[in-house]
């Protein structure tokens, strides 16, 4: 005899209307951002661009560099090259200590283009002009050029952004002939939050052998270095310099890549004011849907949280991928593997590290 239990079954919860006003809100969003429609069909209407060829990266602490340009198949040099670190700047002075705290050694020009305006025609001071005291350190080896930016008249609407950043990488090709950049020396092109690691420097110097032309991988951390996303970030790359061949640019240009090449920290500012200062000048600040997404204490909540400035969908090209990437980014307490001018500097730089979410105005 089978001996059925007289326990009533447990309620069943009424989720189907929370999920109809999920969805409806969803759906909201979506109808009034042709933007957010976009990224979230991305899987049907883009492919991914073709994969890159991964160059193993080879470092440990107390190697010889002879022994780590033979483990990558080059070889080593009797003398160092040249390397030129060469960026675009706008207002990233933090990081722009750091990232120059840490190559220094291994940079033989620092050269840094500023301009007048932001790429949106905004009026803005020269940030580097204005904090050069913290840079005596590296003066005699930076070489520092102004662009004419262009503003925008009042109530006249933004021109194309991406026009005015090429103009700006094109005037860099000159600038780093005035630095004095000879055929057969190394120069990094990359954005000022796009770090490389001293030992990829390195190479640069003592190893012959390397591609004329390769990207560097970067982990990629959005707000500081608790936030880590994943390992997309490609668009920093080092070239054999050619007079004849080589031209500044912030594109794809090989399929070649350097794996682990050092870190790119998005949007890590100290102050808040920073980050609405880039929001409005940046390439991409048609991002700015609403008048809110300025508003301090929301952009707090958002550093803190992990959450999207923007409120916008990953740009990812499977449904696999955009769905493992939604939703705040998740905090890391680790802070090993940084850059060693950030560790040394804890204090100073505490807004960059683990549980330094809290920013000043």
């Amino acid at each position: 005899m089978t001996i059925r239990s007289l326990r009533k079954p447990p309620p069943v919860k009424l989720v189907f209307p929370s999920l109809i006003i999920l969805f409806l809100t969803c759906l909201f969003g979506i109808l009034t951002n042709l933007q957010t429609i976009s990224y979230l069909f991305r899987p049907l209407w883009d492919k991914p661009p073709p994969p890159f060829k991964r160059i193993p990266h080879y470092y440990a602490e107390n190697v010889s560099m002879g022994h780590l340009c033979e483990l990558h198949g080059w070889t080593p040099r009797s003398v160092p090259r040249q390397v030129f670190d060469a960026i675009i700047f706008s207002n990233e002075v933090d990081l722009l200590e750091l990232r120059w705290r840490e190559l220094e050694p291994y940079v033989s020009k620092f050269v840094i283009l500023e301009s007048n305006t932001t790429f949106t025609g905004i009026p803005k001071p020269l940030f580097f002009d204005s904090n050069k005291e913290r840079f005596t350190f590296a003066e005699g080896k930076i070489v520092h050029g102004v662009f004419p930016g262009k503003k925008r008249s009042k109530g006249q609407p933004y021109e194309d952004p991406f026009l005015l950043e090429g103009q700006q990488r094109v005037a860099m090709n000159r600038l780093l002939r005035e630095a004095g950049i000879s055929d057969g020396d190394a120069v990094i092109m990359s954005d000022a939050d796009e770090i490389p690691s001293p030992h990829t420097v390195k190479f640069l110097q003592w190893c012959d052998g390397i591609p004329n032309v390769m990207h560097l991988e970067m982990r990629e951390y959005m707000y500081s270095f608790e936030f880590p996303v994943d390992y997309s970030s490609w668009r920093a790359s080092v070239h054999i310099y050619s007079r004849k061949w080589t031209q500044y640019r912030h594109s794809r240009q090989t399929d070649l890549i350097l794996s682990d090449a050092g870190w790119h920290c998005s949007f890590c500012f100290r102050r808040l004011n920073e980050f609405v200062f880039k929001m409005k000048g940046y390439s991409h600040a048609d991002r700015v849907k609403r008048k809110e997404f300025l508003d301090y204490q929301r952009i707090q909540k958002h550093i803190c949280k992990g959450y999207d400035l923007f409120d916008m969908l990953p740009e990812r090209y499977s449904f696999k991928e955009l769905i493992s990437k939604i939703g705040p980014i998740p905090p890391s307490a680790s802070a090993v593997h940084l850059p060693a001018f950030l560790i040394q500097n804890a204090a100073r730089f505490r807004f960059l590290l683990p549980g330094g979410c809290l920013r000043e105005p």
